[in-house]
């Protein structure tokens, strides 16, 4: 079919004119309109900021050892270690830096005085010897360094110092200096070192201080919520009458919860690490028992092992209505009181004191558990003139939450002695 045009008598053909774009403000407006925005809904980009302004005033701290005449005239050239040494050890954790700076303070001290007495060996030999000694220290020292790598206990606490040795030693021996001028370098390097550290000890510990230890605490206190809150989204979901919308979103939401503390391993054993090395500060103590806040990890992530494999239960929805409703009763209390549990528990880990109840938990636990049995009890035997497929929900449920008291047993008991450890207050 031909197509019309319809001519429009006086109308004037204006051509269309392309929109300007301001590339300044598409470049860089909305990605600090994202800094922004993190910073006021974030508290975790607050401490961002914090952390980046902390550092810029390290590295100005730090320049002035070139920037200042007098500064320069003592330390020449060798100010570039400082510098390094700041943008190398400066984290985001004072933990972290305090760790990193000392194991570079002790892989700089070992290697540079066993480079040394290598280098110093090998002058005294002198020919054709003096290479034979060279590289075999090399090779001895090297290869015990790398291998000491992989054992887990140092990996974990002296990874870098091992580096940071194995660097220097390579770089004091196999420099071919005498062992006068080695001396001297080693002694002008560690002393710039040590200022680089002193920078960096003072920024972070002093100027706003980040510490691994509360971020593990409140991670920790964090998890307890979680789980109680999935806990009884999933009991809602099974038990009650929701519709499949609200269904959905109570799934997604319990799911998520319980997925976010089964994924804390690996940033319990940093933070653990990095608090380790941390001073006295607020509300922890030196030789702090870090270790139980790793065990109560291990329990919570059980238990949300625990939780998640509920979904299972979502699977036989079609089963009887009657024996969904002669469980509903008791499992919901039973829930509510496991949930409450947690809640308590997690809240005497938060104030460091011991909660009201928390000597009675684990009798409370035991009385559970039976109910837990009757219900059992009543869903196999007072039901059996129904196919059997019926029950595998109930089943199945009742089954978990014998587990999950089970795990509630040993993480009250947990809690309590990390209570007995710290010293923790009674509730007044």
């Amino acid at each position: 079919m031909a197509s019309t045009v319809i001519d429009i008598p006086g109308a004037e053909i204006v051509p269309c004119r392309k929109q300007k774009t301001n590339k300044f403000y598409d470049i860089f407006c909305p990605p600090i309109v994202l800094f922004l925005t993190e910073i006021k809904s974030n508290r975790q980009g607050m401490r961002k900021v914090i952390h980046s302004i902390k550092a810029g005033i390290a590295l100005v701290l730090v320049s002035l050892l070139y920037l200042l005449d007098p500064l320069y005239t003592q330390v020449g050239q060798n100010g570039m270690w400082a510098i390094m040494t700041v943008v190398l050890i400066f984290e985001f954790y004072a933990g972290a830096t305090l760790s990193k700076g000392i194991n570079r303070g002790i892989g700089t001290l070992l290697g540079g005085g066993l480079g040394c007495l290598a280098a110093a060996l090998a002058q005294a030999v002198g020919g054709a010897g003096k290479a034979v000694i060279v590289a075999i220290t090399v090779f001895i020292f090297g290869a015990a360094a790398t291998y000491s790598r992989q054992v887990p206990n140092i990996k974990r606490k002296f990874d870098y110092g091992a580096m940071v040795f194995i660097l220097t030693f390579n770089l004091v021996v196999v420099s071919g200096l005498r062992a006068k001028q080695v001396l001297e370098i080693a002694r002008d390097r560690l002393s710039t070192i040590a200022m680089g550290f002193a920078v960096c000890l003072f920024v972070s510990l002093l100027v706003f201080p980040i510490w691994a230890s509360d971020e593990l605490h409140d991670s920790l206190v964090s998890r307890f919520e979680h789980l109680a809150t999935s806990l009884q989204g999933f009991c809602e979901e099974y038990f009650g009458n929701v519709d499949e919308d609200e269904k959905k979103k109570i799934s997604v939401d319990f799911s998520s919860k319980c997925k976010s503390v089964l994924h804390t391993k690996m940033k319990d054993e940093t933070l653990v690490n990095f608090a380790r090395w941390e001073p006295w500060h607020g509300k922890f103590g030196f030789f702090y028992p870090w270790g139980k806040y790793l065990k109560i990890g291990e329990d919570l992530r059980d238990l949300a092992t625990i939780i998640l494999s509920l979904k299972a239960c979502l699977m036989h929805s079609s089963e009887s209505s009657t024996r969904r409703r002669l469980a509903k009763e008791p499992c919901e209390a039973i829930v509510a009181q496991l949930a409450r549990m947690l809640r308590e528990l997690g809240e005497s880990v938060k104030r460091m004191k011991k909660c009201e109840s928390e000597d009675k938990i684990v009798s409370k636990l035991k009385t559970v558990r039976q109910e837990v049995r009757l219900i059992a009890n009543l869903s196999t035997v007072g039901m059996n003139h129904l196919e059997k497929i019926d029950g595998l929900g109930i089943a199945s449920f009742v089954c978990s939450m014998m587990e999950m008291v089970e795990k509630m047993e040993e993480l009250a008991k947990q809690v309590e002695q990390l209570g007995q450890l710290c010293g923790f207050s009674s509730n007044d």
